[in-house]
């Protein structure tokens, strides 16, 4: 029997090129199919709100002939020329800046401390420190109220022991919505922080001691610097929250000290001048992200190499 040589052998490719498979083109879209139904909803829960609502503040709005479908900078013309409208607005921003002072001064040490704890107290008091989020903001801020009122727990201990003789005002005035926000946001401050901190090798800080800096050049020159993304993080989370809060200045600062929040739900629910409303919350969404990605953008210059 004569064997046939190369039997069972395909011929070769004279070109030197093989054919690309067939399922080559299919797999190319197959992350945007994946990512389909994400985006659909992405863009009903958000694109298309945001753009309706764009839309209606370019509208006009009377008392006698209601919302008048026109195409109009009327509204936005009104709150940047109006002294009232800047005052609202620097007050948002006036108290959402104090609210981040204060909930980075106070949520930065109050992580780090956390991280030194050992691991039995550690869960216990993380549990107490988030344990306010599993309650409700509403609930929370009800809870300072009775606390700032003249009757309340604060006046009355300050007055039995001598401190002060006239209850102070906490309620309708900016310090109390600053101390009630800061309590309600500066958990966010201490995850952020928290996040930060559990990527630092404990043994640098060991390092730089046995290199002779003391306790508070440790802090300053090796903690700090590696904790920077954590606080910017925390500080951005807690100044978008605190600039576009409702709850807490509506119960605490009352009709008296409205913010922009409060101002926009009164233009939709009071006035029913959903126009002017629409424009207040456009402007407040813009100057957010304006301060936010200005801030986030100074930081990250100056600490480049943290962030590398």
């Amino acid at each position: 029997m004569t064997a046939v040589p190369n039997a069972g052998v395909a011929p070769a490719d004279p070109a030197g090129t093989a054919a690309p498979p067939a399922a080559a083109a299919p797999r190319l879209w197959a992350p945007y199919l994946l990512s389909l139904p994400a985006l659909m909803l992405f863009g009903g829960l958000l694109v298309v709100p945001l753009a309706m609502t764009v839309l209606l503040s370019l509208n006009s709005f009377g008392f006698y002939t209601g919302i008048q479908d026109v195409w109009q900078f009327g509204n936005y013309l009104d709150i940047l020329t109006d002294g009232y409208f800047h005052e609202v607005f620097l007050r948002t921003f006036r108290i959402a800046v104090s609210v981040t002072l204060l909930s980075a001064v106070l949520g930065a040490p109050e992580a780090y401390v956390l991280r030194r704890m050992n691991t039995p107290w550690r869960g216990i008091c993380l549990l107490i420190v988030l344990g306010p989020l599993l309650i409700s903001v509403v609930s929370r801020t009800l809870g300072w109220a009775l606390l700032f009122g003249s009757t309340g727990l604060i006046n009355q201990g300050l007055m039995a022991v001598g401190v002060i003789a006239t209850p102070i005002e906490f309620m309708y005035t900016e310090t109390g919505v600053v101390i009630a926000l800061t309590h309600v946001l500066v958990p966010f401050m201490v995850l952020s922080v928290w996040a930060s901190l559990q990527r630092i090798d404990p043994q640098v800080e060991n390092a730089a001691v046995s290199l002779g800096a003391g306790p508070f050049t440790v802090l300053r020159r090796v903690v700090l610097p590696q904790v920077v993304p954590g606080i910017l993080s925390g500080s951005i989370i807690v100044f978008a929250l605190a600039a576009s809060a409702f709850a807490t200045p509506a119960i605490i600062g009352g009709r008296r000290l409205k913010v922009a929040a409060t101002l926009a739900y009164d233009e939709f629910l009071n006035t029913l001048n959903w126009p002017l409303g629409a424009a207040v919350a456009v402007l407040l969404l813009l100057a957010n992200i304006l301060i936010i990605v200005g801030c986030n953008r100074l930081v990250e210059r100056r600490y480049k190499q943290v962030f590398e």
